[in-house]
């Protein structure tokens, strides 16, 4: 039996703004702890489609991309978001995957079988340039995550660099460690072995940080838990205060 992830319904397309949608998908299991996951996904000015993190695939979801358009773009935006990626390759064999820094080093010390066509880097390409902003964070030696910011709906895009799970959606042994790890809504934020990371790049990733707010985004789209449909501003200065307080 599927474990609810109090997001329901699952592998279901949620209007965020115009083009731009995100999909919860199942639980996934992370060293044991119970994550769950989710996708978003951008319908371009091509009318191409743009999947961040995609999520296991499911057929009603595929029929659902299928009414929007072709699946042209697969992101991988961390060293841990790639998990479903070579399903998707072989559902789509013409996307392009794009992976931030660390990811086919992660995915061939798994001997997962992972084609890596783009490397995100701080500039968009010209596949999505006007309508997707990026920057890859960094200051840690371990997490370097791509963080996107849909220009048209001013909706900011992250994965683990916030974490945000609701205490009602969490299994009862999960939320004091969820707590610990200061991932627990209303207050979630990088988990503490990851901001533990950047304890010597601290003023590397204040750097980008910043730049990201500069953004200003409205929304505030993440993998796991709670998103923001407004207020992005004071949800970003409240979790990063632990980089930005330097």
């Amino acid at each position: 039996m599927t474990q609810t992830t109090g997001y329901e319904p699952l592998f279901t397309l949620k209007p965020v703004a115009p083009d731009i949608w995100l999909v919860d998908g199942p639980i996934i299991r992370f060293y044991g702890m119970p994550f769950p996951t989710r996708m978003v996904v951008v319908r371009l000015n091509d009318g191409g489609l743009w999947l961040h993190s995609p999520i296991d695939p499911d057929e009603d979801l595929l029929s659902a991309l299928a009414e929007l358009g072709p699946v042209r773009h697969l992101i991988a935006p961390n060293w841990i978001h790639y998990a479903y990626l070579p399903a998707w390759q072989r559902l789509f064999p013409d996307a392009q995957t794009w992976a931030a820094p660390g990811v086919r080093e992660r995915a061939a010390s798994r001997k997962m079988a992972l084609r890596i066509d783009h490397d995100l880097t701080d500039q968009a390409p010209q596949d999505w340039a006007g309508i997707i902003d990026q920057i890859v964070v960094p200051g840690s030696p371990v997490h370097r995550e791509a963080v996107f910011l849909h220009r048209p709906s001013k909706t900011l895009i992250l994965t683990d660099l916030i974490e945000n799970f609701e205490a009602t959606n969490l299994p009862v042994w999960f939320i004091p460690m969820a707590w610990m790890a200061g991932v627990l809504d209303p207050d979630g934020k990088a988990p503490i072995d990851m901001r533990q990371t950047f304890r010597k790049g601290r003023a590397q990733a204040r750097g980008a940080i910043e730049e990201i707010l500069a953004w200003a985004p409205e929304r505030l789209i993440m993998a796991h838990g709670r998103w923001y449909d407004a207020g992005a501003m004071a949800e970003l200065h409240r979790a990063f205060r632990w980089v930005l307080r330097d």
